[in-house]
């Protein structure tokens, strides 16, 4: 049965459940203590790219877990750390989809957690007046609350995806119910790193990688953590602006009011770029972008709390490019990023700085190509009266040339987004509706951009990233967390997925 987002779902749809009678929540809580120790055991064995030798620890630990449930195991030679890649046929008439998921974890600052390792996961609660405290793992014994959560680098990002999913496998495996596609999943040892071993492979290996549909099973779910499917990621692309005063630096007093200061030239055309609400004054930079009625309604459905966003942000009022924060994600971004002198001592000094840098990303969505809207920023720079080199200037150029601008680029990696009312995604908000009895949050494009965007393009498959871990649960920061009731909704999220007929 299908039916369109936007229209109100009846309740016998809402109280309708998967698969006969099967109590989802009562099978998990009964089995949670042993899927906490799992998980414990798993985000124990440090996951950095750096210690090859732990990598293949983490990879061993996932394709020994997997191969109990029939999967058929393969390592894939890459440029660097081995990919791995499970299998499984449960019909050859069905269709098939590939996982992805990411194995590697981020850097630690041990000094900065509150723990004595960050590879030794700690469980803890909430008292009363918010602070954290340390539980015996004994506590898992007994009732185990939602609240809960267990502290260690890669708890959530992104070894809680993977044990959901394999728990999810392992529910359906003893129900005696049988997933409604065919089984692909990739392990990313690098994703932290810019994906360069799977992106590596995508040529050599794209074979083993075809499927009907894409799945990513990484991020945070909605902030109300409620059941969220993200259809799409903005790309990005860099560039550097320098402007130039003199060939060396110069004593402020002795040429003060005489030598050309380079960062107030690129004040002033860092400042022509955007207006005082933040929008982005470069001719065609927003050219393309529209919504329709639907797609105005489903990004207006999205439950943020403005008021607590920016309490959070610490701001009084946002950039008036959209009217909310998911109708400023549909638009490319301007952002400074960075701002540098030649001058780079931990103390100033009274000098005329010989240049001055921008470090600039453009956010993009897919209304918008890398290339095209670099070219925009560039012709921007060329009608304020600069002469733009992709190199520094030569002498005889400084002399020509009064107004001078060094740019330089990379065109990126361009945004992808697949339709909400494709088949993949009515199917997916069909099933989790009727696993939670509520349809789920629709992201129609996150902010960030993740770096297997190319593998997507190259594979040419509709994807969908299936985000299920805690929005506060500080991925890439100290103390990264996962909270308790992620895992379980997590679980449940892959067991609706698993019984979608894509």
């Amino acid at each position: 049965m299908k039916f369109k987002f936007l229209l109100f779902v009846p309740l016998f749809i809402i109280n309708f459940c998967l698969n006969s009678q099967t109590n989802w929540d009562e099978l998990i809580d009964e089995h949670l203590k042993e899927i906490i120790k799992e998980h414990k055991d798993f985000v124990s064995i440090p996951n950095l790219p750096e210690n090859k030798n732990l990598m293949l620890k983490n990879i061993n630990w996932v394709g020994d877990n997997y191969k109990t449930l029939g999967f058929k195991v393969s390592l894939l030679e890459s440029s660097s750390l081995p990919l791995l890649l499970l299998e499984k046929e449960y019909n050859p008439e069905f269709s098939t989809v590939l996982f992805y998921f990411h194995i590697d974890g981020q850097p630690v600052d041990a000094n900065n957690w509150d723990q004595e390792d960050p590879f030794i996961p700690v469980l803890k609660s909430r008292d009363e007046k918010g602070k954290w405290k340390t539980l015996n793992w004994d506590a898992i014994n007994q009732n185990i609350d939602n609240e809960w959560r267990i502290f260690a680098r890669a708890a959530a990002d992104d070894k809680a995806p993977i044990v959901m999913l394999l728990n999810a496998l392992k529910f359906l495996n003893t129900e005696g119910i049988t997933p409604k596609f065919n089984i692909k999943i990739v392990f990313d040892p690098e994703e932290e790193y810019g994906s360069n071993a799977f992106l590596s492979t995508i040529d050599t290996y794209k074979e083993r990688y075809d499927a009907d549909a894409m799945i990513i099973m990484d991020g945070p779910a909605h902030e109300s953590n409620k059941p969220t499917l993200t259809f799409g990621c903005r790309g990005i692309a860099t560039c550097t602006i320098t402007t130039y005063g003199a060939k060396l630096p110069q004593h402020s007093g002795h040429y003060g009011n005489y030598v050309p200061n380079p960062v107030f030239s690129l004040s002033s055309i860092l400042s022509s770029m955007k207006d005082e609400t933040g929008k982005v004054l470069i001719k065609d930079f927003y050219s393309g972008i529209y919504f329709s009625s639907e797609e105005q309604q489903i990004l207006n459905n999205v439950p943020d709390d403005t008021k607590v966003l920016n309490n959070r942000l610490g701001i009084k009022q946002p950039e008036k490019v959209g009217n909310n924060y998911q109708e400023a994600l549909q638009y490319p971004s301007l952002n400074v990023r960075q701002i540098e002198t030649s001058w780079k001592g931990n103390k100033p000094k009274t000098v005329i700085p010989e240049i001055a840098m921008a470090n600039i990303d453009v956010r993009l969505v897919v209304e918008t190509d890398g290339k095209a809207q670099l070219d925009k920023v560039k012709a921007h720079i060329e009608n304020l009266g600069y002469t733009v080199l992709d190199r520094d200037p030569t002498d005889e150029e400084r002399l020509k040339y009064s107004k001078i601008v060094k740019f330089t680029r990379s065109n990126g990696v361009n945004a992808f987004r697949t339709n909400l009312n494709s088949k993949l995604g009515t199917t997916l908000r069909e099933n989790l509706t009727k696993i939670f009895g509520e349809v789920p949050i629709s992201i129609r494009t996150m902010g960030g951009t993740v770096p297997i965007i190319s593998a997507v393009k190259t594979l040419d498959v509709p994807a969908i990233i299936v985000p299920t871990v805690n929005m506060d649960n500080n991925q890439h920061s100290p103390n990264e967390n996962i909270r308790i009731g992620n895992i379980r909704e997590g679980i449940k999220t892959c067991i609706a997925i698993l019984q979608s007929k894509i």
